[in-house]
């Protein structure tokens, strides 16, 4: 299949296999361990509201310790970071599990999810692991990026069903404890392939990648892009809700998820011409025309069915520009930063997720659900704006260094 080509060619290269598989598996847990602690609080305290808020402060946790811990990584190596960082969160979640099982005081379940925040950026080291192996050649590139934003969007497909059930078929606890083995595994897994490591340079640069020539405006465009994902989750999940076929959320997200992984892939098989910056404000400005067909779906048919084939073609704009936004990242990212660089932008994704599940949740609970899909579309125009900005300004690529 001629279409397969580029990715044959990309784990042809030494090693890609190998740290691939174990990032793979480190990085399925991400999409568990938010369902399995909401499901297990949940379920065992009777409060969703307690449920949301530890989640909601390791998110909080996460934001702040993420970037330095991604710092650490590009100073000291993969290997000698993530594994420790990865027990650190490991036991957290551990500690979560043992103090909701034995009936421990609320404060506890913070402190111990607050714990999990040092899991590293997974994603994030295995695209730096690409662009070592890549340096040089931006077509291999742009094709790894594409696989990785396609792998991301399969985790957050399959990580939330996996955790389901688990937690259903076995007990509260089974999806947080599977999630806390699969991610030291893949981790162990992942650090012990060293002949693909980046290596540590001797001297890191002094200037930040959030001070590098185009990395603000990127990231707020992350931060915009961020929205779109936490509001059309609450939305979908409070409209399928309304419907009595609250059981069935997951399955109609899981369908936008399996969109954009598709997507991604057939993108990064692409052959692209121009530079990524004048690409990005046309993947921004077709994920915001297909991000009105869910709206329209909503207030024309007030079908979950027909929300769901809405949902399925809007996701397949998600992983082109996250593939693309990344690449620019990567780009404009000061040499021997890149964790840190990546990070940043996976930090303004969390903010934009945080900051656009509220708002969805307040617009469904004041006006109504149909309308919560207005939100999307605003922070998809908003991402647009500000993409449009950048090229304005005219921060061009450079050649990666990394």
């Amino acid at each position: 299949m001629p279409h397969l080509t580029p990715y044959r060619r990309l784990f042809r290269l030494p090693g890609a296999r190998a740290f691939t598989a174990g990032n793979l598996i480190a990085r399925l847990p991400m999409g568990m361990f938010s369902v399995s602690a909401v499901v297990m609080i949940a379920g065992t305290r009777g409060s969703y509201a307690l449920a949301g808020a530890v989640t909601a402060t390791g998110l909080a946790a996460t934001a702040v310790l993420a970037p330095w811990t991604a710092r650490l990584v590009d100073r000291h190596g993969q290997a000698r970071v993530a594994l420790p960082a990865t027990v650190i969160a490991v036991l957290g979640s551990l500690a979560l599990l043992l103090c909701v099982r034995h009936d421990a005081p609320d404060w506890t379940l913070f402190a111990s999810y607050a714990a999990t925040a040092t899991t590293p950026n997974t994603g994030g080291m295995s695209r730096a692991r690409w662009a070592h192996l890549l340096a040089g050649d931006p077509k291999g590139l742009h094709t790894a990026n594409s696989f990785e934003q396609a792998a991301d969007e399969l985790c957050f497909m399959l990580g939330p069903v996996l955790a389901a059930f688990l937690c259903g078929t076995f007990f509260p606890e089974a999806g947080t404890l599977v999630g806390a083995v699969l991610l030291l595994t893949g981790m162990l897994l992942f650090t012990t392939r060293r002949s693909t490591e980046p290596p540590v340079r001797a001297h890191i640069p002094a200037k930040a990648p959030l001070r590098a020539p185009g990395m603000p405006p990127l990231l707020a465009v992350c931060l915009a892009m961020g929205g779109i994902f936490g509001s059309t989750e609450v939305v979908t999940l409070a409209f399928a809700d309304t419907q009595g076929q609250q059981s069935a959320a997951g399955a109609v997200l899981a369908l936008q998820a399996a969109g954009s992984c598709a997507a991604g892939l057939l993108y990064g098989a692409a052959k692209l011409t121009g530079p990524a910056a004048a690409r990005l404000p046309w993947c921004v400005a077709a994920m915001t025309a297909l991000l009105t067909l869910p709206l329209l779906a909503a207030v024309l048919t007030g079908s979950l069915l027909f929300l769901s084939g809405a949902l399925l073609v809007a996701g397949m704009a998600t992983a082109p520009t996250m593939a693309t936004t990344m690449t620019l990242v990567q780009q404009r990212t000061p040499e021997g930063r890149l964790n840190e660089g990546m990070t940043l932008a996976v930090t303004g994704l969390l903010g934009g997720i945080a900051g656009g599940g509220a708002l969805g949740g307040w617009t469904v609970e004041h006006v109504s659900a149909t309308a919560g899909y207005g939100i999307p579309v605003t922070a998809a125009a908003l991402a647009l704006a500000l993409s449009l900005f950048g090229a304005s300004n005219r921060f061009t690529d450079r050649p990666t260094p990394h």
